[in-house]
C-alpha cells in the first residue's frame, strides 16, 4: 500500500464519520458498494463465532431502506450523534481490495441532557477500489459493550 492508498482509506474514514455525525443519512449508503454487508454485532457473539447480530444489512438498497425508515417511520426521542475514529490499521492490501480496523467511539446528546458515551468498539472492514472511489464492501461494527441503550436508530 502507498501513501496515496492510505491518504484515500483514511479521507474515507474520516468522511464517513462526518456523515454519519452529520444527521444527513442519504449520505451514508454512499460509502458502500451495490453489493455489500453491514453488520453490528456485540462483541461476544463475535468472537465466539455466533452469528446473531443487532442489524445486519446486505445490499445497499437495504442501507437505503434503513435511512428512509430513519427519515419516514422510527419515532424516538431526537438525538445527535459524534463520531471519533482512530486510523485504520492495514491488516492486507491486495491490489485493490483493503482489510482493515479501526477503533471508534460515539457520543450521544439528547436535547437538553450532557453527552455521553454512546457506543464503542472497533470496525472490521473490507475497501475495495470502485470508479467513485474507496468505498466498504463489508463493514462490521464491534462494539465492546453487551449493553445498549434502549435501540440503535442512526448508523454507527
Amino acid at each position: 500500500m502507498d501513501f496515496q492508498d492510505y491518504f484515500e482509506l483514511t479521507q474515507l474514514y474520516a468522511d464517513y464519520a462526518s456523515a454519519v455525525s452529520s444527521g444527513q443519512w442519504e449520505l451514508w449508503p454512499e460509502f458502500f458498494t451495490e453489493e455489500c454487508s453491514y453488520r453490528l454485532q456485540p462483541r461476544e457473539n463475535y468472537d465466539r463465532g455466533f452469528p446473531l447480530a443487532t442489524l445486519s444489512f446486505e445490499s445497499k438498497g437495504m442501507l437505503k431502506d434503513r435511512v428512509y425508515g430513519i427519515r419516514e417511520t422510527l419515532f424516538h426521542d431526537p438525538y445527535y450523534q459524534r463520531h471519533v475514529v482512530g486510523a485504520p490499521v492495514v491488516r492486507k492490501a491486495e491490489g485493490e481490495r483493503f482489510e482493515c480496523e479501526a477503533n471508534y467511539a460515539v457520543f450521544r446528546t439528547k436535547l437538553s441532557e450532557l453527552s455521553s458515551v454512546f457506543n464503542v468498539g472497533r470496525y472490521i472492514d473490507v475497501v475495495v477500489r470502485t470508479p467513485e472511489g474507496l468505498k466498504f464492501s463489508s463493514r462490521q461494527v464491534i462494539y465492546d459493550s453487551e449493553m445498549i441503550p434502549n435501540s440503535i436508530i442512526y448508523p454507527i
